[in-house]
């Protein structure tokens, strides 16, 4: 019988994939995501079904949307996670192929509830929810903890490379977190090889980064982009954390935040494009501890991010909404036996990695799971599968109210949820043409010019939401 292949699952943070060099990015620094596209299949077009952090990694984990395995729409807030599988309920990747005999291992980010050990991992090294570079807390086997100084991604790439270079008597899935380039991107937080890569001038800007000749400039963004715990001091100490964790408690301004001043947001992308070089470094490391173990060729690989980052387009930062900044993201695999390609025509979304990721390896994928598998679009079988679209959920951040939204080839409609409820509210709140409109700046909501267009996709995306079953998480 064939050797089972290793699979390694890469997942950066808030990394959108226009700052990507395979990706179309002249500037970008990304010679090692870049070489790992060259060798294997790059999906064009990408979305996260949940543009947050903590939906987004649980459908990748269990191909189910957000309110299938989590029950809401936003962050979990407990640190360190539960150790109660009140969320995440059904198999996960991780389960199926510690089922199907393989170890089983997270390196990194976590922000998921429960907490690993009882969602399929057999090992779990993670940091707090906290992100924090130039130094960071981290759970081992969630009861040991240590702190390590600079930098936290380093430590954990180091982490992952020992991993790879030691003997393993069964094939592994790890599951491998980088934090970056989620803020804090300061200069503070970053290795100075990354914060002074690009200057502001380097780098360049998305046309939707302009309102009436102007760059948006927010002071409070701009910190909570650069100063790792200012975040926390806007909205009190870290919600849901042990006093164990020992997160200060400072709140407000402090001596030392007031930023240069001519700081703007050329300046934050610079660090961002900085941020992401950094991010291609490690994956860097990793790909050449898996060559140097000899493990390479019987290995799968996989690369992208949970979501993407606003960074000042449409004046908004952060995520969590309907714009392209938010959801688009990098999709990598490269397989053993697989012809490198670019495939151009699907919309690959994170529900479809686990079922994807389990049909290559010749295992049975679960029939809770929601996704769909895209080994045969992988392959070059087809070019894109019938249902060719993707169900995206967004908590309330930017605009007051939850939003929902269907991610066409051509097109993305959204709709408002009503306050507090589940129903919805305004059944046509955004409609953008993305093959004319690829930075949504024109809103057709509305236009009787376009009615037979958006009438078929309000249907399929009001289907999708009332069938779609919400989970109500245990205490």
């Amino acid at each position: 019988m064939p050797t089972p292949p290793n699979v390694i699952v890469i997942l950066a943070d808030q990394l959108r994939a226009f700052e990507v060099g395979c990706y179309g990015n002249p500037v970008a620094r990304t010679p090692h995501l870049d070489r790992l596209a060259a060798g294997g299949v790059r999906f064009t077009t990408a979305v996260t079904n949940n543009p947050v952090c903590t939906p987004a990694r649980s459908s990748l984990l269990t191909g189910q949307y957000g309110r299938t395995c989590t029950g809401e729409l936003g962050n979990v807030s407990d640190d360190p996670p539960c150790p109660r599988r009140r969320r995440l309920v059904d198999h996960t990747l991780a389960d199926c192929f510690r089922a199907a005999g393989y170890r089983t291992s997270l390196i990194g980010k976590w922000h998921i509830d429960p907490s690993p050990t009882v969602t399929g991992f057999d090992d779990a090294l993670y940091p707090l929810t906290i992100h924090r570079y130039a130094q960071q807390t981290y759970i081992d086997q969630d009861e040991n903890w240590r702190t390590v100084g600079p930098y936290s991604p380093d430590f954990e790439a180091e982490q992952a490379c020992a991993y790879l270079a030691a003997p393993h008597a069964e094939p592994f899935f790890l599951f491998y977190n980088i934090p970056l380039p989620h803020n804090p991107i300061g200069a503070a937080e970053l290795p100075a090889e990354f914060a002074t890569l690009f200057g502001p001038d380097d780098v360049p800007l998305r046309p939707n980064v302009w309102r009436d000749g102007a760059l948006v400039h927010d002071d409070q963004w701009f910190k909570i982009a650069t100063i790792w715990d200012y975040f926390w001091r806007l909205w009190g100490p870290c919600w849901g954390a042990s006093p164990r964790c020992g997160y200060p408690d400072r709140i407000g301004d402090q001596p030392g935040d007031r930023l240069p001043d001519d700081f703007t947001l050329r300046h934050l992308i610079a660090l961002y494009y900085g941020a992401v070089a950094w991010v291609d470094s490690l994956v860097g490391r990793v790909l050449a501890a898996l060559e140097a173990s000899g493990q390479a060729e019987n290995t799968l690989v996989v690369f992208l991010a949970d979501h993407g980052d606003n960074l000042g387009s449409h004046h908004l930062f952060n995520k969590d909404c309907l714009y392209e900044e938010s959801i688009r993201v990098p999709f990598i695999l490269r397989a053993p036996g697989l012809a490198p390609a670019v495939r151009e025509t699907q919309i690959a979304q994170l529900i479809d990695v686990a079922p994807t990721l389990l049909d290559l390896c010749g295992l049975p994928i679960p029939a809770a799971m929601q996704g769909r598998s895209l080994a045969s679009v992988a392959r070059g079988g087809c070019d894109a599968l019938p249902d060719n679209r993707a169900f995206i959920e967004t908590d309330a951040l930017h605009f007051g109210r939850s939003t929902i939204g269907i991610r066409t080839p051509q097109a993305l409609l959204g709709m408002t949820l009503a306050e507090d409820t589940r129903a919805i509210a305004d059944p046509e709140t955004w409609y953008f043409r993305l093959d004319d409109d690829p930075y949504q700046q024109h809103n057709l909501a509305g236009s009787p010019a376009h009615r037979a267009e958006i009438a078929p996709l309000q249907t399929e995306l009001r289907a999708w939401h009332e069938s779609t079953p919400w989970l109500t998480p245990g205490e």
